[in-house]
């Protein structure tokens, strides 16, 4: 169930915004009448400070009374938004946008190629494969059938090596829990093995194609399985026919139960990699040596690698005999080093492709040779390198954009890619490294003209002085007069986008820290106490938009959703006037909270918690639910999540919502 919960205010700013699309009216200005949010005295005490919480009572999110108060929000909220002139108008020509066919990157494995594949507006990705990439294909799972309604969403699809079964997940109603199925391939019957309990976990199948290692989680407490801690992640192995009962169990952390376990299997079947790590950075690397790919012993010893959880390892291969490794420690832009596979502790590494002024976005073993993918100010470059670590070709991008790849298998001769621009749906290419050309894959079919359009990079000042690269859109003939309507989000292509640029509006993609547009260093600037550089940094896109006449504070509306949530709820409160509107989505509201629930307390490595004292007093300074302050004129708001999210749970966005509507 998607829950949409409105806070409207009758502000010339709103107006403004709206009136500057010709096909959108005025709203109305009467003032709506808010559901009473019933209040508790709920007062916890954090190291000798005292914080209210009143609406405690909302994160009971399975109880009558919030179902009651979600029915009574949306009472008003649905009314609202469908009385507004210009809905019906965006709606079909969102739909226009959207209806194209696209296609992901295929992958090898079975003897076929295998990939997803959506003819415009299915609500899910059909599962595909073909015996070559130029050869007919057949579709192998169709997950619209799993639910007409996508309430059950495909979560996980894993061909075995011998081209005989694959594995798919089944998750409801947006949790993040997954049940996993095998599927005989001869005869697209659901064998008799059921996995239950997964989470944050993919299927490795061994090479003999009798069996697959996962992860999973104890089983929650009955009518708490979107609320209660993760802990105690363990790493299994599953033999096809049998009960899941008797899966081996292959790895755990008993001495550390909210710690992630999972695992990793090489090309070759061989070595299976076991990583450890406390949330959603940093983590330990084990091996294991699995002997025979063919006859694999999934009970052989785990032998560490690297211990402690100080820096980022991840496995790319085994070649030559050569374990390559991408590192970040003492390298923040990331280096690649190789190991002999019988000598893998750090001392005997030695250094391949070194760190470079370019961050390592990523790095795979390809054709024969290492693929890397780097980041120039945001855009994507490609290179090939020899396992040596001598450069042999750069893979030219079809533009100014994002990559993802390189992708194939070292064994095999074909190199893939996608690229995406704000301007171009993700497109799958083929790189011919004889040739050095890349042909697209499947596609997509644009139902806009890119050419009334355009997509410029510029770069602005944050507050501490720090150089911020942004992706401004909008039209050709764009008039920099201040009035334009415009969005500032986070990076991403949306054909909901173009419809907003084709009636004038100016879309606007702040690369901001915290993420790793530049390396880890980047990353870092935006963790822990320097949390306020990633709203700094999205309050001074908003300025430079405004300064440049892009828009004014009277146009401008910001979104992101779920970290990016966080976001918009902090600058909201943070700089009220600057935007006209704000939408944010599945929000972490409430940051002296957001570690008590379901996987929350992964994020600690990335904000820190308040239990810790530091911590805290952070925390509290930028904690949206807590900074929302009396006799402030907040933006129109939108606030969207749903009912059942597990990964953000709802009751932020419900908190945040009454206490903005109080």
């Amino acid at each position: 169930m998607r829950v949409t919960l409105a806070i409207f205010r009758a502000r010339i700013c709103v107006l403004a915004l709206l009136a500057a699309i010709p096909v959108l009216l005025v709203a109305q200005q009467t003032r709506l009448k808010y559901p009473e949010t019933r209040k508790v005295e709920t007062i916890d005490n954090y190291n000798g400070t005292k914080v209210a919480d009143p609406y405690r009572w909302l994160e009971a999110i399975d109880s009558k009374e919030v179902a009651d108060w979600i029915k009574a929000e949306n009472a008003i909220t649905t009314p609202y938004l469908a009385a507004l002139p210009g809905r019906d108008a965006f709606k079909a020509r969102i739909t226009t946008l959207y209806n194209y066919p696209r296609t992901s990157v295929a992958h090898w494995e079975g003897g076929r190629w295998w990939y997803s594949k959506n003819s415009g507006l299915q609500k899910q990705d059909v599962r595909y494969g073909r015996g070559t990439l130029n050869g007919p294909e057949q579709m192998v799972l169709d997950p619209n059938e799993l639910s007409p309604d996508g309430s059950v969403a495909l979560s996980d699809f894993t061909p075995s090596p011998d081209g005989k079964h694959f594995t798919f997940g089944q998750s409801e109603g947006g949790s993040d829990w997954v049940t996993l199925y095998v599927r005989d391939l001869a005869t697209n019957k659901n064998t008799a093995d059921i996995i239950k309990w997964v989470k944050f976990s993919a299927t490795q199948w061994t090479k003999d194609g009798q069996g697959f290692f996962y992860s999973r989680f104890p089983e929650p407490t009955k009518g708490k399985q979107l609320e209660e801690k993760l802990e105690h992640q363990t790493l299994y192995y599953h033999k096809l026919g049998t009960n899941q009962t008797a899966d081996v169990k292959v790895y755990e952390r008993p001495d550390n139960p909210a710690w992630f376990v999972y695992g990793q299997l090489d090309e070759t079947g061989r070595y299976l990699f076991v990583f450890t790590t406390k949330g959603t950075d940093k983590n330990e690397l084990y091996l294991a040596d699995l002997g025979e790919p063919q006859h694999p012993n999934v009970r052989a010893a785990i032998q560490p690698i690297v211990t402690g959880q100080d820096a980022n390892y991840s496995p790319l291969g085994v070649a030559n005999g050569q374990l390559f490794i991408q590192v970040d420690k003492n390298a923040p832009n990331r280096k690649i080093v190789a190991t002999p596979i019988a000598k893998v502790a750090p001392a005997n590494w030695m250094t391949v492709i070194p760190e470079g002024t370019m961050p390592i976005e990523s790095a795979s073993m390809i054709a024969g040779q290492i693929g890397v993918l780097t980041l120039q100010d945001v855009a994507s470059v490609m290179r090939l390198y020899s396992l040596d670590g001598k450069q042999s070709k750069e893979v030219k991008p079809p533009g100014l954009g994002a990559a993802s790849g390189l992708l194939g298998r070292f064994d095999r001769p074909e190199i893939l890619y996608s690229f995406t621009s704000p301007l171009q749906p993700s497109t799958v290419y083929v790189y011919d490294s004889k040739t050095g050309v890349s042909q697209p894959f499947n596609p997509p079919k644009l139902t806009f003209d890119s050419a009334r359009l355009v997509s410029e990079r510029v770069f602005y000042s944050s507050k501490d002085g720090t150089r911020v690269p942004m992706f401004v859109t909008h039209s050709r003939d764009l008039v920099k007069n201040g009035q334009n309507p415009s969005i500032t989000s986070t990076p991403v292509f949306s054909a909901s986008v173009i419809a907003w640029i084709e009636q004038g509006g100016v879309y606007a993609l702040a690369n901001i820290r915290g993420g790793g547009e530049y390396g880890e260093k980047w990353h870092q600037a935006g963790q822990f106490e320097q949390k306020q550089n990633v709203f700094d940094d999205f309050i001074g896109a908003a300025e430079y938009l405004v300064r440049e006449k892009y828009t004014s504070s009277s146009h401008l509306a910001i979104n992101g959703g779920s970290n990016g949530g966080l976001l918009v709820g902090a600058v909201m409160t943070q700089r009220p006037g600057l935007y006209a509107a704000a939408l944010p989505q599945v929000g972490v509201m409430d940051m002296l909270r957001y570690d008590r629930f379901t996987g929350g307390a992964a994020w600690v490595t990335e904000y820190g918690a308040s239990s810790d004292p530091k911590a805290f007093a952070y925390l509290r300074a930028y904690s949206p639910l807590q900074n929302i302050k009396p006799n402030v004129c907040y933006p129109a708001t939108l606030v969207t999540t749903a009912d059942h999210d597990d990964r953000v749970v709802p009751s932020h966005s419900f908190k945040f919502t009454a206490r903005l509507q109080e």
